[in-house]
Formats: C-alpha cells, sequence, structure tokens
C-alpha cells in the first residue's frame, strides 16, 4: 500500500511536456547549465521542490519568529502592566511606559531578520531556475498544472503580490519536433553568446523530443469530481445556524415559562428546527467529504499519469487548492 511519501508529485512541468518542443527543451536544458541543475530530471525536480519547501515554511515557524511575537506582545501590554508594579509607582512617563519601545525595536528587529531569511530561501538559485523554467513554459504554450503559492512567496489562498514572481516572456509560435523556433530571453541578455554555449550539447539532445512516444492518455474526470469543483462550502454555515437558533428557542421557551408568557413558548419550536438544521449541515458535509475523496483520487491519477509521461492541463482553482492541501498533510 502506497503511502503519502511514496506516491507521485504532481509538478507543475515535466520533461515530456519540456520535450514536446525543441526550442523550449534547450532553453530548459541552458537554465540548467546556468543554475547547476537538470530540470529535465522529473524525480530530481521533485525532490527539490519538497526539500525547498520545506526550507521555505521551516522560517516561518523558527525561533526568530515566536521571539518577535512575545516581544511585540510584552511591549503592547507593558503600558497597561507597568502602573501595577510597586517599584514603579510615582515615576515619569519616561520610565514608566520606556521599556516597551526597546521590546517593540526588538521585535521589529527579528521579524526583519526572518523576513530576510524567507527572502533567501526564495531565492535559491534552483528555484529560481525552476521559475524560469515555468515562465518559459508558458510563453511555449506547455501546459503548466499549477504554481505553488509557496514557490512564488505569496501566502496560501491569498491574491496577493507575490515576493518572487515568475517570469514573463513574449509568447513563441510552437514548433513540431525537428523544427526551430526563437525563444525568448529575459531583458539584457545576449540570446547570440546564450545560443553558442548551448549549441553543443543542445542540439545534440534535441532528438528527444523528436523521437519520444506519444504521451499516454488522461484519466477520466469522475462526474463526482466536477460535482465537486461546482460545490460551494455551504454546508459550513449550518453549525452556527443551528447553534443559534436553538439558543434564541431555549431562551424564548425559558422565558415564557418564567415570565408566564405564553406567546414566548412558541419560540420552543425553533429546537426542533435547529436539530433539523444540523442534520441536514451534517449530511452535506459527509457528502461533500465523500465527493472530496473523490477528487484526492483523481489528483493523485493525475500525479500518476504524468510521471507516465502525460501531459497535464492546468488544474481548476478548486483542485489546486485541494493539491495544495493534501501536499500540506503529506509533509506534516
Amino acid at each position: 500500500m502506497s503511502t503519502p511519501t511514496d506516491r507521485p508529485q504532481l509538478l507543475p512541468v515535466t520533461r515530456a511536456a519540456l520535450a514536446s518542443d525543441p526550442g523550449l527543451l534547450v532553453a530548459v536544458r541552458e537554465i540548467g547549465v546556468r543554475r547547476g541543475f537538470d530540470y529535465t530530471d522529473d524525480a530530481a525536480t521533485a525532490t527539490l521542490l519538497k526539500e525547498r519547501r520545506k526550507a521555505v515554511g521551516r522560517v516561518g515557524t523558527s525561533a526568530p519568529v515566536w521571539l518577535g511575537c512575545l516581544a511585540v506582545v510584552a511591549a503592547a501590554g507593558w503600558p497597561f502592566v507597568s502602573p501595577g508594579v510597586p517599584a514603579l509607582a510615582g515615576k515619569p512617563p519616561a520610565v514608566l511606559y520606556g521599556p516597551a519601545l526597546p521590546l517593540l525595536l526588538v521585535g521589529g528587529w527579528l521579524w526583519v531578520l526572518v523576513w530576510r531569511r524567507w527572502k533567501r530561501e526564495l531565492l535559491h538559485p534552483h528555484l529560481v531556475g525552476y521559475r524560469e523554467v515555468i515562465g518559459l513554459a508558458q510563453a511555449y504554450g506547455v501546459p503548466v498544472t499549477h504554481i505553488p503559492d509557496w514557490l512564488v512567496g505569496r501566502t496560501d489562498n491569498s491574491s496577493g503580490k507575490r515576493a518572487a514572481p515568475i517570469p514573463s516572456y513574449d509568447e513563441v509560435e510552437r514548433r513540431p519536433p525537428g523544427g526551430t523556433a526563437q525563444r525568448p530571453v529575459p531583458e539584457g541578455r545576449d540570446q547570440a553568446r546564450d545560443e553558442a554555449q548551448v549549441r553543443g550539447q543542445g542540439q545534440a539532445r534535441v532528438g528527444d523530443a523528436a523521437h519520444a512516444p506519444d504521451a499516454p492518455a488522461l484519466p477520466a474526470k469522475p462526474f463526482a469530481v466536477s460535482t465537486y469543483e461546482a460545490s460551494t462550502e455551504d454546508g459550513g454555515w449550518h453549525g452556527e445556524g443551528g447553534c443559534l437558533l436553538f439558543i434564541a428557542g431555549v431562551i424564548g421557551a425559558g422565558y415564557g415559562a418564567t415570565e408566564d408568557v405564553p406567546p414566548a413558548l412558541l419560540a420552543g419550536v425553533l429546537i426542533p428546527v435547529a436539530i433539523m438544521v444540523w442534520v441536514v449541515g451534517a449530511r452535506r458535509g459527509r457528502e461533500r467529504e465523500a465527493l472530496r475523496e473523490e477528487a484526492v483520487t483523481y489528483v493523485r491519477a493525475l500525479a500518476a499519469a504524468q510521471a507516465a509521461g502525460a501531459h497535464i492541463p492546468e488544474l481548476s482553482p478548486v483542485l489546486r487548492k485541494l493539491l495544495a492541501e493534501e501536499t500540506e498533510r503529506a509533509a506534516e
């Protein structure tokens, strides 16, 4: 039985996809030469992403983060605590509240250190090169299944600014294996020099794409997965709504009984309504969980197909979120 650690990892782009265009394959190999990493090796790339993701995540749970939080909390709480300290009674405000500023400065300094370390991890040369590979794949029209939030320095499920965005290149007309295409280069790069650097090793390997076997078929998407993608978290409000109805029913019925107000006793009807809401919410929650399991199985099937050489299209936002959750769960 497979475990979360030995299941195939769904990569943003694979060697089979990169090899679908000779020009792209040459460009990716050139990036590998500059960055000292073979981005056409799927196993090595999967290991790289797993290790670097852990390294980036460890920054957010390191000791400076907690010490910085404690320092800021202490600075915020000191003005409220210091007046009650007998030794400080009657002292001037500069002495009474003075320690709060050094604590705030220490907390801010620690957070700056954490941010710089986090940015340094994001700018690891191998990750920078992989972001270039993804940017080139997009320029060549090669499907990118997903772009992990951590890889671009963005908070999970947010739409904020990326700290390490994917480079943007001009679109390139794709060529069949054996053809040629002008590949994009970032601003400031010497394309002639780059082409000369990789001509000897790139042209010798470009035949890989010409003789690559047909990619295997993708697994069919079950109807349950499509239903999961179309569904929303509509079962989440039932718990809170049922609780409010139950409290209102108990309070209303209790008030009617103790104060001899017969109309208020009608509020007791809300109690069975609250129970019905809870039951409906529980049923919908079970249904969505079953659909989620189907979606997880489908994503794993996509990862297995990708490992076998299939070209995986871009995942829907719902499946991207699900993939991020499963990756986080597997890393724990």
